[in-house]
């Protein structure tokens, strides 16, 4: 059968089918338990979270669903030198968001304080609480961190954006890759060459990978029907990893503002930008967005660039500009049609299952 894979067997999961693991406080424990327990891999991001969050947020999963999911960090959490910037740098920053917030009546912010990374006392949580499965962004963990998961039973997943961060996961034992496609919504996790220099489309990544790699691998981007599914396995995905259709269910944690936008028409146009958070990512096109093309000397990095942006957000939504917040979301959105999580799983098993029995 289609859904038996290397994968399947790995993770001891019913369906080679991972619900992207969202950052940013868009993942629910209530999705990851619905996606898991129906054969599939729930995933939550983690990489905003205290130490005591990550064991509380691991005791709720544990409560609600006794199938393996998949925790997410952040293997480089700032872009800020020493955590911070000049005062010349916040002070560019300022005037070119101005008019921004001057359209939300709102006051521009303080310069975010200094930003500390979170990375190491994430990773010593993880090594406690022992997740079947701990997957990682923008970069590979050090090789005692890899050890250290592997003695506890901890599967890693990495990311991959290009055929040589494939390759570099694979030397240094990381289990499974996902190829993750420009397509996909959300950041770009590339950690070998910038983000902008790093956008393969996921079909063609999946086939640069699968020549050169030996690991199993899994197919992020472009996919939120069985016709995607069935075209990733053809092409030698051992799983996919579904983001934006599962975003947009009602059990997901994106406000319901965000998952209307999925649904509407602005979802056929996305765009990758730096504006709302400092890294580049891949959401549903704003004027603001389109703006700061060219201009990204006057963003600040990441994390900074989120905090100083989360008062225009909050008053955006509040106001209902929603035109000046960016959803997060893939190029795939357009098919997104279901609003439940079970029937999202359902419709991808049977088409999956109805377009492979016709090979």
């Amino acid at each position: 059968m289609w859904y038996k894979t290397k994968i399947t067997d790995i993770l001891n999961i019913q369906y080679p089918i991972l619900q992207g693991p969202f950052g940013g406080g868009l993942s629910s424990v209530e999705l990851v338990a619905a996606v898991s327990n129906l054969g599939g891999l729930g995933g939550y991001g983690a990489y905003t979270m205290s130490v005591q969050d990550i064991y509380e947020l691991d005791k709720k999963l544990k409560a609600v669903t006794n199938k393996p999911y998949n925790l997410n960090l952040w293997v480089s959490d700032t872009d800020a030198i020493q955590g911070t910037v000049s005062d010349a740098h916040y002070d560019r920053v300022r005037a070119q968001f101005k008019p921004y917030f001057d359209a939300a009546g709102i006051e521009l912010p303080a310069k975010p304080a200094p930003f500390k990374s979170r990375f190491e006392d994430q990773v010593q949580v993880m090594l406690d609480i022992r997740p079947q499965v701990l997957s990682f962004v923008f970069g590979i963990p050090s090789a005692d961190i890899i050890e250290a998961c592997h003695k506890r039973g901890t599967k890693l997943i990495g990311a991959a954006t290009t055929l040589d961060e494939a390759i570099a996961l694979e030397n240094a034992g990381i289990d499974m890759i996902i190829a993750s496609g420009f397509e996909a919504g959300g950041h770009r996790p590339s950690f070998l060459a910038s983000a902008e220099q790093s956008t393969t489309g996921t079909f063609v990544l999946l086939q640069l990978i699968k020549e050169k790699v030996h690991v199993p691998v899994i197919a992020a981007g472009g996919i939120a029907n069985g016709r995607g599914i069935a075209a990733a396995l053809t092409l030698g995905a051992d799983a996919v990893q579904i983001g934006t259709a599962f975003l947009a269910c009602d059990e997901s944690a994106a406000v319901p503002a965000h998952k209307a936008a999925l649904f509407s028409d602005r979802a056929k146009y996305t765009m990758l930008s730096r504006a709302y958070t400092g890294r580049l990512g891949r959401g549903l096109s704003t004027a603001l967005a389109k703006d700061m093309i060219g201009k990204e000397n006057n963003i600040l990095p990441f994390p900074l660039q989120t905090t100083f942006m989360s008062t225009l957000r909050k008053a955006a939504l509040e106001q209902q500009k929603e035109e000046m917040v960016f959803f997060w979301g893939g190029q795939i959105a357009p098919l997104v049609k279901h609003k439940k999580a079970a029937d999202l799983m359902q419709s991808l098993i049977a088409e999956t299952s109805a377009v492979l029995s016709k090979k």
